[in-house]
């Protein structure tokens, strides 16, 4: 599949998360919940996807993206970690305080996609200039 296939099937992606979003707003605590858990397990299928891949096309080279998902993934762990762990001491106070910190995180993570959708546009349009230079030059010679 190409740059430009995944980067439009990213757009696809994020068209059916936001209708997943929405309809949140209408669900029951135990659909959400249910919601949620499925939402954890395809983003876990996703990391683990995007690791195998890594290592497939980048084995035994270092590689930025290697340095990314590593970060991404502490960062995930970090975070699932104390949302377990609060999620065993709820009251009322501390409910309200986890409400803020998890829609804290999801803004963050928010911000993290909409960098990481700028950074693969620039990579998709720089991998085609990268082919048409390429072309140009096997054709001068």
């Amino acid at each position: 599949m190409s740059a430009s296939d995944r980067f439009e099937r990213l757009g696809v992606q994020i068209d059916q998360a936001v209708a997943e979003v929405k309809a949140a707003a209408s669900q029951d605590k135990a659909k959400l919940q249910a919601d949620v858990d499925a939402a954890r397990k395809k983003a876990d299928d996703q990391s683990a996807q995007l690791r195998a891949h890594t290592r497939e096309t980048k084995e035994g080279a270092e590689s930025r993206w290697q340095q990314v998902q590593g970060d991404w993934d502490a960062h995930i762990r970090k975070i699932r970690q104390r949302m377990d762990e609060k999620k065993a001491e709820l009251d009322r106070k501390d409910a309200e305080h986890d409400a803020e910190w998890a829609e804290m995180d999801a803004e963050d993570a928010v911000d993290f996609a909409a960098a990481a959708i700028e950074e693969a546009e620039y990579a998709v349009l720089d991998a085609k200039l990268a082919r048409m230079n390429a072309d140009a030059a096997a054709a001068a010679s």
